[in-house]
């Protein structure tokens, strides 16, 4: 088994990207703008305040700070409303890889607030570590916020096993060090030596994931 597995979020654990593009769609548009699913495709893992200073640039004539929490909070509401949207075997490989013992952190360019409310929806003891958007200087495609996991775990990057839905995701896990995973979702990612690809969690266990470490180990 690895030394941790580090899980993204949004698109990878929980399928929020509708969400969050329903909220951008509605705030560019209270600033008489048009929003398509094209656009939204643009901001699919990026960094909050990246996404920020895009909608700026697309007449949204607020402060970066309020459009990210502004966002959020409107995700948030839709959580609750319309309830938690699992990614296909996502909650059930998570409860497989604690059931052997193996240390999880949860890698978010979401802010704490959101990824709490998403952790606090499963019911069993899921994450030893939460890195959110708001709490790293640089986020992904930088490794900040893979390398913080890390640290914060104790342990070597290299060591671990990452998982992700998106190109700047993906690029961000990689250059961290950890033996990557990509599931892609909404937006295809490519094949390449430097992650694994899968179509789909659904029937993925912790032996499945100790065999992708297995196998980097022995590339190495």
């Amino acid at each position: 088994m690895p030394a941790a597995v580090l899980w993204d979020m949004d698109g990878t654990l929980v399928d929020t990207e509708p969400y969050w593009m329903a909220s951008e769609q509605e705030l560019v548009r209270s600033f008489g703008g048009t929003w398509t699913h094209d656009d939204g495709l643009l901001l699919v893992g990026q960094g909050l305040w990246n996404s920020a200073a895009i909608l700026q640039s697309r007449g949204v004539e607020l402060p970066a700070d309020e459009i990210v929490y502004g966002l959020t909070e409107r995700v948030r509401e839709k959580l609750a409303d319309e309830g938690v949207p699992w990614r296909p075997g996502a909650r059930e490989l998570l409860q497989s890889l604690r059931e052997r013992g193996v240390r999880t952190a949860l890698v978010t360019m979401s802010v704490r607030s959101m990824a709490e409310q998403i952790v606090a929806a499963i019911p069993f003891d899921a994450f030893d570590v939460i890195v959110s958007g708001d709490e790293v200087g640089e986020p992904k495609p930088h490794p900040e916020p893979y390398l913080r996991a890390a640290e914060i775990l104790g342990i070597e990057p290299g060591d671990a096993v990452a998982i992700e839905d998106s190109l700047v995701g993906l690029a961000s896990a990689v250059a961290s060090g950890a033996t990557t995973i990509g599931v892609p979702h909404i937006v295809p990612l490519p094949e390449s030596d430097e992650h694994t690809l899968w179509e789909s969690l659904a029937g993925r266990t912790a032996d499945d994931i100790a065999a992708v470490a297995a196998a980097r180990e022995e590339a190495r």
